[in-house]
């Protein structure tokens, strides 16, 4: 059989080079900035006419006129002289504010986020002031302390975006200064800068060079805007802005004069704007590891005809499924072309030990899979007949909640801290369904009784850290009852759980069964409770699925010497030290431990 993802953009790793020049819009962005930059550099070296020289004899010239290909302005100047002069000092005074805005923002952000307390608040307060501005009038009330000129505008322009960048890296240095590692580099001895420098700048600096790029053509527009007023570049010097200015007067007479700075300035700032939006995307490490382009190779590649149904009566049908993961330049297979069937109305069970590729299986199904780093490298999956990981990402949102629900092993990290478990219910309803408020809230108080929550209505308010840990479990399995699903897959819910709270959740599960039909997929580790609710079981190992067959017959003779081990872990009463003995019988070479006197 054919497999979806076959194309090599799954398989290898695009260079950033190549995805940078990918995106069209941040490619013409990127090309216009070169040219308009090698262009302005050149400038000493260009045969120009003197941009500062006079000409009244020659005012006013129109465009394409002999000697003067953009004309010239009321003073007889050349414009395509001035222009290419006056873009060059634009993106120097741009390129400088940005970089000063940076540095100052990134290093206060960095020291406010980091320390916290008195000095985070103090710092705060400062930039609170400056934002409580109109920037642009800030900037004019700087310019007219320091008086008119270029650098009092680059400085002014500079100082009125510092906030922008503090606000952003104090916010991020606030999430990692308790992050594990930046403790563990305070215990190895590290000094508070050597860990602001090396520990939290380098997790910040996408975002400084994302917010940079995005920045510069602002600058250059504002900059322009202090020019426009003469408030910066003086005569005889020019830039865009004051180009644009003095140009104001002739708008009807010789619309040139101020057209051609303002064409340019638009494409500057446009073009700094689609390039910076390119950045943000070439840094984002989804890109980067190349899972749009997978989703592309995904619409591009033979779709694979539908096999042969086990019987009329399959529900879901994983062919070949291969996962991997990069590291670095790396891939690690995890799981190696599985394929398994699950009956309508029936309970599989997905059993192995932790790092087999149980969990990696069943996010898999519905395009759950973190990506970076895992990526589904072939196979097909099937629900009802159809092909799951074809779909689009807005047609495979519908389907999940829908057709296919999820219970996660652990309610507590799930479930919204933030929310109350009635809204997160009715959220769940009314993403699939056109209810009113009063009726999706109805039917989740309803979900609740299903599930066991005693007094129903009343709970519906409660937070998530008011429940123990069985409840939070019973708005899980709520949740994933919201849609009527054909199939839940149910990732190890009891794990988490203590014996007897264990048992009454399994129980609830079975009665979820037989009242509503139920088709289960059952993640564990547990022969026993696979044993307990699984009409057939698949063992896993490595990625592989080395024994399925029927619950019972699996127990009974069980073929292969993993299985034969899982079911050996499971201790019996009674059984005491011979359980031991049991166990290290089905490892050769082990011995149990002697018994003490």
């Amino acid at each position: 059989m054919s497999q979806i993802l076959n194309a090599p953009s799954a398989r290898h790793r695009p260079s950033l080079w190549s995805l940078l020049l990918a995106n069209r819009l941040a490619t013409l962005g990127l090309i216009i900035l070169l040219l308009t930059a090698i262009v302005a550099l050149c400038a000493p070296l260009l045969p120009l006419a003197d941009p500062d020289a006079t000409n009244l004899l020659q005012r006013l010239l129109p465009p394409l006129s002999p000697g003067h290909l953009l004309g010239t302005d009321p003073l007889g100047r050349d414009v395509l002289s001035r222009l290419i002069w006056g873009t060059r000092v634009s993106l120097a005074v741009g390129i400088s504010a940005t970089l000063l805005a940076a540095l100052f923002g990134t290093l206060i952000g960095l020291l406010a986020g980091y320390a916290g307390g008195r000095t985070d608040s103090l710092l705060m307060r400062l930039i609170d002031m400056l934002m409580a501005f109109p920037y642009i009038l800030l900037a004019l009330a700087i310019v007219a302390v320091l008086g008119p000129g270029l650098l009092n505008a680059l400085y002014a322009i500079a100082v009125v975006n510092i906030p922008f960048f503090a606000r952003n890296i104090r916010g991020l240095a606030v999430g990692l200064r308790q992050r594990d590692f930046v403790q563990a580099a305070r215990l190895s001895g590290k000094s508070h800068a050597s860990v602001l420098f090396t520990e939290v700048l380098p997790n910040v600096m996408p975002v400084i060079v994302v917010t940079m790029s995005t920045t510069i053509g602002w600058m250059i527009l504002e900059t322009a805007g202090l020019s426009f007023l003469g408030l910066g570049t003086q005569p005889p010097d020019a830039d865009l802005g004051s180009m644009l200015g003095q140009g104001r007067a002739q708008m009807f007479s010789a619309p040139h004069v101020s057209l051609v700075p303002g064409i340019m300035i638009f494409l500057l700032v446009m073009s700094f704007n689609l390039l910076g939006d390119g950045i943000r995307d070439l840094l984002d490490p989804r890109l980067r590891s190349g899972v749009l382009q997978r989703a592309q190779a995904v619409t591009t590649v033979t779709r694979p005809a539908v096999p042969a149904a086990k019987t009329e009566d399959t529900l879901l049908e994983v062919v070949d499924l291969k996962v991997s993961f990069r590291a670095g330049k790396q891939t690690q297979q995890a799981v190696k072309g599985i394929s398994f069937h699950l009956q309508r109305g029936e309970c599989l069970g997905l059993i192995g030990e932790s790092g087999s590729g149980k969990s990696v299986t069943a996010l898999s199904i519905m395009g759950l899979l973190a990506s970076p780093p895992g990526e589904i490298s072939g196979g097909a999956v099937y629900v009802g007949g159809e092909e799951m990981l074809s779909l689009s990402p807005d047609a495979l949102r519908q389907r999940r909640g829908a057709r296919v629900a999820y219970i996660f092993q652990d309610p507590l990290s799930t479930l919204h801290p933030q929310l109350r478990i009635g809204d997160q219910i009715v959220e769940a309803i009314q993403a699939h369904r056109p209810l009113s408020r009063s009726e999706a809230r109805k039917k989740a108080v309803a979900l609740l009784e299903d599930v066991g929550i005693p007094d129903a209505a009343a709970r519906f308010n409660a937070w998530p850290h008011q429940l123990s840990g069985g409840q939070r479990q019973r708005v899980g399995i709520a949740m994933a009852l919201a849609n009527d699903p054909e199939i839940i897959i149910a990732d190890e819910p009891t794990t988490a759980l203590d014996v007897t709270v264990q048992a009454r959740i399994l129980e609830l599960l079975q009665n979820l069964r037989r009242q509503r039909g139920l088709t289960l997929l059952f993640i564990t580790h547990d022969f026993g409770v696979i044993a307990q609710i699984c009409d057939r079981v698949a063992v896993m190992r490595h990625g592989e699925i080395v024994e399925s067959g029927d619950t019972a017959t699996v127990l009974a003779n069980p073929q292969h010497d993993y299985t034969r081990r899982l079911i050996a872990s499971v201790p019996k009463a009674g059984q005491g030290r011979d359980f031991l003995r049991q166990v290290a019988a089905l490892y050769p070479g082990s011995q149990p431990q002697q018994e003490r006197v």
